[in-house]
């Protein structure tokens, strides 16, 4: 990867770009839902299932990475291009409850995925139809569920 051109350092100009999730739920809860997800999404960001979801997420990004060079971060200003698979997993499974934010830009497809702490979900910016394609094949894999907001 040429890290002269850097396009994952304007994290800004990603979020504003359209975005899809990849989630543990098959679609957005309406804001009238008469279900309880504020506390049912409670119990999956406690342990032991919170760690089941970020294997998860671990899983698809390692994949994503034999495809495409990947260029990661935990800070969105400190980045590593191809991580080794087990620090790739560390991040994501290890240092991302305590670090709140995960970052990861697939290059030739110029997509920025962004997973935080505190949510059942990633979200990927800017995403071509091949990375869609692969993502949902992925995330069905694992049990989790792509759509767009």
């Amino acid at each position: 990867m040429d890290d002269r051109n850097e396009p994952w350092r304007d994290l800004e100009s990603y979020m504003e770009k359209t975005y899809w999730v990849v989630d543990i739920l098959p679609k957005q809860v309406p804001e009238n839902s008469r279900g309880q997800y504020f506390k049912i999404e409670e119990y999956y960001l406690c342990h032991p299932q919170v760690d089941v979801i970020y294997k998860k997420f671990s899983d698809i990004f390692l994949k994503l990475n034999c495809y495409d060079d990947m260029a990661v971060s935990q800070d969105g200003e400190n980045w590593v291009v191809n991580p080794s698979p087990h620090g790739l997993v560390d991040m994501v499974t290890n240092a991302m409850p305590t670090q709140s934010m995960f970052y990861a830009f697939l290059k030739s497809a110029d997509t920025l995925l962004v997973a935080t702490g505190h949510d059942t979900y990633f979200t990927i910016y800017n995403p071509t139809t091949e990375i869609l394609e692969l993502l949902r094949s992925l995330a069905s894999a694992d049990g989790l569920f792509l759509w767009k907001p």
